[in-house]
């Protein structure tokens, strides 16, 4: 059992085992690097094996009496607000002697826009040089989820890299749920008159919906043939994404682990989405959760029950503190976190 303790690495799982493969080589990547002295499981929230349960298991199994939980995505929409605490909580209430912790999710980060940056410049180094930054528009795609905070994390990023980076203008898209989709945020930017657009998936892993994202690239290429159309490469394992996940893992040790609640519509009440304010924080993956890339349904009769509801006790305007009697530290508290200005 390793003295500096444990850590789950909570992946999203997809039916495409690209990105499964993905996700699993740099969990390797992490347990070579950044977290070579601890004890390091993962899993999967939905469509993909091992489930979380399984890496919860395997460390209680070691002996370890504190976890450190990861969610390995971008940003905090459901997965990260309600399906992957209600996991840890299930595992937690059933297991009161293990003190399970909760990292937040990736975010808006230096690191990661640096990373972004890169893979955007690497997709320009193959391009002539003929066509100015100010002269060539970014699109940055987001996954799009019913998270308006989430897709709206989208147009920071691409403001950032616009303003970081000299592009002329930015416009996002989404590769599903939100919209406008890729195809159709393309079509709509082309009027604006740039000879050279840059596509640039903000998204950790390979899958479909980088599948689609290029190929809708292509769709809209092929009826502007006097445009330029460049493909830049998602984020992967880019050494910055990884040591982002090796700070949210320090984060929770120095007290600096609060997700921005600031326009959580769990939380405060965001323009069309009133009703969600209070709503119970429950996982909605049980109908998914281990189904595999095989095709096949594995139902490992743990169906948890959620009578306990992780109900972020939204009564009044600031509680949202998860008190659920084990150390659960996202505490959406209205702490503002330093921003060292």
């Amino acid at each position: 059992m390793s003295p500096k303790g444990a850590v789950m690495i909570c992946g999203h799982g997809s039916r495409d085992e690209r990105a499964v493969s993905q996700f699993n080589a740099m969990v390797e990547a992490m347990k070579q690097t950044h977290l070579a002295d601890y004890d390091v499981e993962s899993g999967f929230l939905e469509f993909a094996h091992p489930i979380l349960r399984d890496g919860f298991e395997k460390l209680k199994a070691m002996g370890h009496k504190k976890i450190y939980a990861l969610p390995g995505m971008l940003f905090a929409a459901g997965h990260v607000k309600n399906d992957l605490p209600s996991e840890v909580n299930n595992f937690a209430h059933e297991n009161p002697d293990i003190e399970v912790l909760f990292g937040r999710d990736l975010a808006i980060d230096p690191k990661l826009l640096m990373a972004a940056k890169e893979r955007i410049e690497e997709a320009l180094a193959g391009a002539d040089d003929s066509v100015d930054r100010k002269d060539t528009l970014l699109m940055v795609v987001g996954r799009g989820t019913n998270d308006p905070d989430a897709n709206s994390n989208v147009y920071k990023v691409a403001r950032m890299l616009q303003e970081g980076m000299g592009f002329g203008r930015t416009e996002i898209s989404y590769s599903g749920v939100a919209h406008p989709r890729v195809n159709a945020g393309l079509r709509e930017a082309m009027k604006l008159g740039y000879k050279r657009v840059v596509v640039f998936p903000y998204f950790l892993f390979a899958g479909i919906l980088i599948d689609r994202i290029y190929s809708h690239t292509d769709e809209v290429a092929a009826e502007f043939g006097d445009v330029e159309f460049i493909k830049a490469g998602y984020l992967k394992d880019h050494p910055m994404v990884l040591e982002s996940f090796a700070e949210r893992l320090t984060e929770i040790d120095t007290g600096d682990n609060n997700m921005n609640c600031q326009l959580c519509k769990y939380r405060e009440q965001i323009i069309g989405y009133e009703g969600d304010v209070g709503t119970p924080q429950v996982g909605h993956h049980h109908h998914v959760m281990g189904i595999g890339t095989d095709g096949h349904n594995h139902d490992h009769g743990h169906h948890h029950h959620h009578g306990h509801g992780h109900h972020h006790d939204h009564g009044h305007t600031h509680g949202h503190s998860h008190d659920h009697g084990h150390s659960h530290s996202h505490d959406h508290d209205d702490v503002k976190k330093s921003t060292g200005s």
